[in-house]
C-alpha cells in the first residue's frame, strides 16, 4: 500500500523503518489511558515483532503530505471458520489529540477496510469502549454494530487478563 489520499488525510501502511512512529503513537494512546505499562521499549520490541510478522499491520496517516504521522491503527488476521476465510481484527486505532476532527480516523477506517478485503477477509471485529461516544459513532458510520447472533440477543467482546503487567 502506497501513501494514498482518502477524503483529506494521507493514509499508508506502515514499514520496519517506521517502528519507533507506530510505537511512539502507541504509547500516546498508552498515556491516554492514563497507564504507564507496557514501556516505550517493550511497544517498539512488540511493533517491530509484529511488523516481521504476516498476520499484523500497522496504518499511518497524516492530515496532509507535509504533516507528520498522527494517527495509527494495527490490524491483525487469523483464519475464521465460520466465514471459511481470513477475519481481520482492529486491534488499536488512535489519533494524536491535537490532529482530531480532521478525518484521520475516517481514513484510517476506510483504508483497513479496504486491506482487509484486499486479503481475502469477510469480516472484521473490534471492540470499543462503551463510553466512547466518539469511537463508537466512527464504527457505527462505517456499518459495526454489537449485532445479533442467530440465538438472538447482542455480542459481546469478553475478555479476561491473564497476568497483569508493571
Amino acid at each position: 500500500m502506497t501513501r494514498e489520499a482518502r477524503g483529506r488525510a494521507l493514509v499508508w501502511r506502515a514499514g520496519m523503518p517506521e517502528a519507533e512512529v507506530v510505537a511512539g503513537l502507541l504509547v500516546e494512546f498508552r498515556d491516554h489511558f492514563g497507564r504507564t505499562w507496557p514501556s516505550e521499549n517493550a511497544f517498539i520490541a512488540g511493533v517491530e515483532r509484529l511488523m516481521g510478522q504476516t498476520d499484523a499491520e500497522y496504518l499511518l496517516a497524516a492530515p496532509d503530505a507535509d504533516s507528520a504521522p498522527a494517527a495509527v491503527c494495527q490490524l491483525r488476521y487469523r483464519f475464521g471458520v465460520w466465514y471459511a476465510a481470513e477475519d481481520s481484527w482492529l486491534e488499536d486505532l488512535y489519533v494524536r489529540e491535537s490532529a482530531r476532527r480532521r478525518g484521520l480516523a475516517a481514513a484510517l477506517m476506510d483504508a483497513a477496510l479496504t486491506r482487509a478485503r484486499e486479503r481475502g477477509c469477510r469480516r472484521m471485529e473490534l471492540d470499543v469502549n462503551t463510553a466512547n461516544a466518539a469511537g463508537r459513532g466512527l464504527y457505527e458510520r462505517f456499518g459495526f454494530s454489537a449485532g445479533s447472533s442467530e440465538q438472538g440477543g447482542e455480542n459481546l467482546m469478553m475478555r479476561k487478563v491473564l497476568e497483569e503487567g508493571g
